[in-house]
């Protein structure tokens, strides 16, 4: 061979190894993740198949859409702040905590209550003023022998409180210190009442003054405990006087105490706490319209409370026309035990989670935190059907109800500080909207139906398609 082609030869086999060791350095083109999703979904299923789990499923936003009804989320559409959603942390649902090994109360609190990624983040709470119908027993913070008073509360004491409420209180704030909690009064002490009972009667006008500074009181103790108190009802259920312990308070009452009394000693004790009203059913809207068209009364007042025992939902949008300036909640609901957990899902998550914060309302609670197995404690002439989001026997492991997985659809993923915001509603599908403090996206869904629904989401004007099952919840998240 010539020597000058053996050289150029050589040379351009030099230069192609050259070229392809060079080729293959260079950083290889990205292989696509098929595990990514834009949109997290969390389902919860009526048959308990699945429960509050994170579907390992790709919903990636495009222009696609199918035939299927589709849901609209608008973030232009805004609505009330969230303030939170959680339960009411009855006497008998922190003694039952209380009672539980170290270990195991603080694994169960730090589940409720954190909002790191393996708890549910409760963020609001009710607490009973004095004791509800969930306790043991009945007591108030001043209690007299018969035919005694004391018109100075100079025995007021929140003793009672100290051995587990209070104690269960502070442990959920170690986890979240931002809980709101709203305290809510079964009765005022019986020597105040007209049939001196922890049943029944009403408040005697003579002592309204008297209980104004008891309830004054009970803030500033809770405070001294380190422990704020956002808002107080007037009164849990004004128009039950059947409970055990229970006080009637009308309309006119209830305007009279606030005007006269209690908004005048929360005003020279310089308390922020809110003063709610009526705490009762939906079926009585005039109860808190009566009360804010009393404008002497009206300036010391947030806004409403409801159950939904009776009536409908829809009220609270009633309520909210006539006076949209003040502000509504929705601060109790109870699953009866034993429980049906695919009807109770639906219903509640349809009519509160859902049916709540789309008519106004801040938050969302359900009744009972926690009851053993056969719905206890309970004082006599309590409620023994109350079923708790978890049941704690012992050192039996936590069992996780209905109303568990009702507010942890929303208060895991909804935090405090997020606002409703617009979601449209097929004849089937039911949904309520949120966007977070940081700009997440949040669409709660029910299959309101008796058949499997496909549907589309779509935001910014791109879908995802997905399918929910006959009566299943799910969280969408992006």
């Amino acid at each position: 061979m010539n020597k000058r082609i053996a050289i150029y030869l050589t040379g351009t086999l030099i230069l192609a190894a050259g070229l392809n060791s060079a080729y293959s350095c260079k950083k290889k083109d990205p292989v696509p993740d098929a595990t990514k999703t834009d949109v997290a979904f969390w389902l919860t299923k009526a048959d308990k198949s699945v429960l509050l789990k994170k579907l390992d499923i790709k919903l990636i936003f495009n222009t696609v859409v199918t035939q299927h009804p589709t849901i609209e989320v608008d973030t232009a559409l805004t609505y009330q702040s969230v303030d939170g959603f959680g339960f009411s942390m009855t006497g008998g649902s922190a003694w039952l905590i209380n009672q539980m090994p170290q270990a195991g109360r603080n694994a169960i609190v730090k589940e409720l209550f954190s909002t790191d990624s393996t708890s549910i983040g409760i963020s609001y709470l009710r607490i009973s003023i004095g004791s509800s119908d969930l306790n043991a027993s009945v007591y108030s913070y001043d209690d007299m022998p018969g035919g005694q008073t004391d018109n100075d509360l100079a025995h007021f004491s929140l003793d009672k409180d100290k051995t587990d409420l209070i104690p269960v209180l502070k442990l959920a704030l170690a986890y979240n210190p931002a809980i709101k909690i709203l305290g809510s009064p079964w009765s005022a002490p019986s020597w105040m009442k007209t049939n001196k009972s922890t049943k029944g009667g009403k408040l005697l006008p003579e002592y309204y003054d008297a209980y104004a500074r008891y309830l004054v009181k009970y803030i500033q103790g809770m405070q001294a405990e380190g422990i704020n108190i956002d808002a107080i009802t007037v009164q849990n259920e004004p128009l039950n006087p059947y409970n055990n312990p229970s006080m009637e308070m009308s309309w006119g009452e209830q305007a009279t105490f606030i005007r006269k009394n209690l908004g005048p000693a929360f005003r020279t004790a310089n308390l922020t706490t809110k003063i709610i009203l009526y705490d009762h059913n939906c079926d009585h809207p005039e109860y808190p319209v009566n009360i804010l068209n009393d404008a002497d009364a009206r300036q010391y007042i947030d806004g409403s409370a409801f159950h939904l025992y009776a009536g409908d939902i829809s009220v609270l949008s009633q309520v909210h026309d006539a006076w949209p300036e003040k502000n509504l909640y929705f601060t109790e609901q109870y699953v009866g035990g034993p429980g049906n957990f695919g009807p109770d899902l639906r219903w509640h998550v349809k009519n509160l989670v859902i049916g709540a914060t789309r008519n106004w309302s801040r938050n969302v609670l359900e009744w009972n935190l926690a009851s053993d197995p056969s719905f206890n404690p309970h004082t006599d002439g309590g409620c023994t059907t109350c079923e708790g989001a978890v049941t704690i026997n012992g050192n039996s492991p936590v069992i996780r109800n209905v109303s568990y997985y009702i507010i942890a659809h929303a208060s895991k993923f909804v935090p405090a500080g997020s606002v409703r915001i617009g979601s449209t509603v097929t004849s089937k599908l039911q949904s309520a909207a949120f966007r977070t403090p940081v700009g997440k996206k949040v669409l709660i869904v029910l299959n309101d139906s008796d058949a499997d629904e496909s549907f589309n989401i779509r935001y910014k004007g791109k879908s995802v398609s997905t399918t929910l099952n006959s009566g299943s919840v799910a969280t969408f998240i992006w």
